[in-house]
């Protein structure tokens, strides 16, 4: 769907919330197996991106990228369907919340590994600048990922060869349980200033503030100017895992929650656009048609469980090590 407007931006931040709330009771319901890391809190940053990409542009994302995925205009229904681990799914079951993907729409994957997107995009930026093609790559990525050291290779060729590429940080105060502010040395924007590439940091609980920067720095992109650095900073409203329900770690103040629940970027999307009844009960509905899509869909036969694994096709040779 278009994101061209604040009315179709607020309702894809709705979206997105409204996923994400879904996923949290198919995880207590035991629908979706082994949890997920919940995006709550941080739709703004997703959607203002990806509201300043285009259909041919690209992006890779986190552990925590439902809200890219959606974004950037995957089918809910589907990617409720990879939750589960159905057939149905965006990748037939195989992917999971963490390992998401639809190369028809430029998405090339959620990524488990902390930080392992940001060479994927460096390539893929680095591929269509050789050919020509007038694309740009998104990388996602969290503070946690500030420390990895796949994350500074990639600033470092982005920077020599001026791919067109954005890095997104969302700086959501937390790697896990570790505060950013204790885990960062120096500052985040010095990460990327470092190695001559602009960066900017803006305020990640807004959506039109987000698609602001990420205008400029697509556009920058695109005219050949070379990569960009954004750290958008956010807060996840949920714990870094549903499993902290559970083991209720104690790192974060109820104040320090509140205090940035009064700043939900749903809320400040729909300020701009008033009466939002209308949209909220089309999201709605394509959520209860995305439930019932995904519990509908029937689990993946375990015979193909080795399909897939390779690029041509073919099992491994009988006998061969595992």
């Amino acid at each position: 769907m278009s994101l061209d407007s604040p009315a179709d931006r607020y309702r894809m931040v709705r979206l997105i919330r409204g996923f994400e709330e879904l996923a949290l009771e198919l995880v207590r319901s035991g629908d979706v197996i082994g949890g997920i890391h919940p995006y709550v809190g941080q739709e703004a940053v997703a959607v203002g991106v990806c509201s300043a990409l285009g259909p041919e542009d690209r992006l890779t994302s986190t552990h925590r990228g439902h809200g890219h995925v959606l974004a950037k205009g995957a089918d809910p229904a589907r990617l409720l369907a990879e939750l589960t681990g159905r057939e149905g799914g965006l990748n037939r079951g195989r992917g999971g919340s963490m390992h998401a993907a639809d190369l028809s729409l430029g998405i090339l994957g959620a990524n488990g590994i902390v930080g392992a997107g940001a060479p994927i995009a460096v390539g893929a930026a680095w591929a269509a600048q050789l050919t020509g093609e007038q694309r740009v790559v998104a990388s996602f990525f969290g503070d946690g990922a500030l420390n990895q050291g796949v994350l500074l290779e990639s600033f470092n060729l982005a920077a020599m060869w001026r791919v067109p590429v954005v890095f997104v940080c969302e700086n959501n105060g937390y790697a896990t349980t570790l505060p950013a502010a204790i885990g960062v040395a120096g500052s985040v924007l010095g990460r990327a200033e470092a190695f001559g590439i602009p960066a900017v940091t803006v305020d990640g609980m807004d959506t039109e503030a987000v698609r602001a920067a990420a205008l400029a720095a697509v556009a920058r992109a695109r005219e050949g100017g070379g990569p960009s650095f954004l750290e958008c900073r956010t807060y996840r409203f949920e714990g870094h895992h549903t499993m902290e329900r559970r083991i209720k770690l104690d790192y974060r103040t109820a104040e320090e929650v509140a205090s940035w629940r009064n700043r939900d970027p749903l809320t400040r999307a729909a300020a701009l656009i008033g009466d939002t009844t209308t949209l909220d009960a089309e999201v709605a509905e394509q959520l209860r048609g995305s439930r019932e899509f995904a519990l509908g869909s029937p689990a993946p036969d375990p015979a193909g469980a080795s399909d897939h694994l390779y690029a041509s096709g073919l099992r491994p040779r009988a006998g061969a090590a595992a």
